[in-house]
């Protein structure tokens, strides 16, 4: 992303009791493969989709803008801990010199992390628990998710500092992540990507549901824990976005609140700790879209859910990408076009429909469990 740069967490109230199983991400590296590459033994793991492609499920596109190498960066991985109805899904939107290279390590790392911090959790309070308060549990159960969630963002940040091979210091990722487990749904957001949920009011009109918030430098908390650190943020004459600025010199200029990398802003204001929620699907829920601000930059949630909805499956995310690149020539004539990458995960068996709704397409019955076969592009 090469604008980014300048020249709450909700607890759930859930009545279902799940109880999860994980196993160890160590196994991708630690096997006996002629292969001593652990990421190409990572990129190989069969549910794990990283480029453009599609499942049954799902469809993820990318395309690189008008700025320079791609610096987005998606994953989809589907039985996400070896659990057949568990699904990861990530978009990462690097800027900086090195953005994409911090965008892939980010994608790459970062669920191995999540894996580890439940690992942790194996055996602890949260798969012991006896009390027949089924909202008790939940809660708990997300408050073990959002710690995950946080811990491995902090991990993330503390293993790009070490790394010498790549340039952290002024290059970071926005990052947003979302497990879905079964019926529920927790998503972590770090920066200003977005993810918005298509989803059918009582009418059965398809509506959009933005379930994170773009984490910019002026938002009002934002703004606050900057300034406390000593931060800046201002938006130049000639473009107005706000930034966050280092104390003393109008420099870098980031467009966002929350990143990974970044290191020269990490002591005035910028952090990579997640805004973590939890959503509890229903049969009216559709499909949830995540994406880089290439696409919510020209086009509005409303938009993008239509858009998904009248898409062929298989190919949602690439006419999604294609449409935000032609909204960039003919409402930005004069800028270049952001880099676009977005991931669309259904909820539903295709074909399916549900009471109530005023269409055929992307409709929803009982929840499905995954078990997918699919090809890496």
């Amino acid at each position: 992303m090469g604008s980014c740069l300048s020249g709450a967490s909700s607890a759930p109230s859930s009545q279902n009791n799940t109880h999860y199983y994980y196993e160890s991400p160590y196994k991708f590296y630690n096997n006996n493969t002629h292969d001593s590459n652990p990421e190409l033994r990572l990129h190989r793991i069969p549910e794990r989709i990283f480029l453009n492609g599609s499942s049954p499920y799902s469809s993820l596109f990318s395309k690189q803008g008008s700025k320079g190498i791609n610096q987005d960066a998606m994953l989809l991985w589907e039985n996400f801990g070896s659990m057949d109805d568990c699904v990861f899904c990530g978009v990462f939107d690097g800027h900086g010199q090195y953005g994409h290279v911090v965008a892939k390590k980010v994608r790459d790392a970062f669920p191995l992390k999540i894996m580890n911090e439940w690992n942790s959790h194996r055996g602890g309070d949260g798969n012991k628990n006896n009390d027949n308060n089924n909202n008790n549990k939940n809660y708990n159960h997300f408050k073990m998710m959002r710690e995950s969630f946080v811990k491995a963002s902090k991990s993330m940040d503390r293993e790009l500092k070490q790394q010498h091979s790549m340039d952290s210091y002024g290059s970071g990722t926005t990052a947003v992540n979302l497990i879905k487990k079964g019926q529920e749904l927790v998503i972590a957001n770090v920066g200003d990507s977005r993810a918005v949920l298509g989803t059918r009011d009582p009418d059965g009109s398809l509506i959009a549901l933005q379930l994170t918030t773009d984490l910019k430098p002026n938002l009002p908390r934002e703004a606050e824990r900057i300034m406390m650190c000593k931060g800046r943020v201002f938006a130049l004459e000639n473009e107005g976005i706000a930034r966050l600025w280092l104390p003393n010199v109008d420099s870098p200029g980031l467009a966002m609140a929350r990143a990974f990398g970044d290191f020269c802003l990490k002591d005035f204001g910028l952090i990579s700790i997640p805004e973590v929620s939890y959503r509890r699907l229903t049969d009216q829920d559709q499909f949830v879209v995540l994406a880089t601000d290439g696409i919510w930059d020209v086009m509005s949630n409303e938009q993008v859910v239509n858009i998904v909805a009248s898409a062929p499956r298989s190919s949602a995310a690439k006419l999604l990408v294609e449409s935000a690149v032609q909204a960039w020539r003919t409402k930005l004539p004069s800028s270049k076009p952001d880099d676009c990458s977005a991931i669309c995960l259904f909820f539903h068996p295709q074909g399916n429909s549900s009471p109530n709704t005023n269409t055929s397409i992307v409709t929803g019955s009982r929840e499905s469990t995954y078990k997918t076969k699919q090809k890496h592009q």
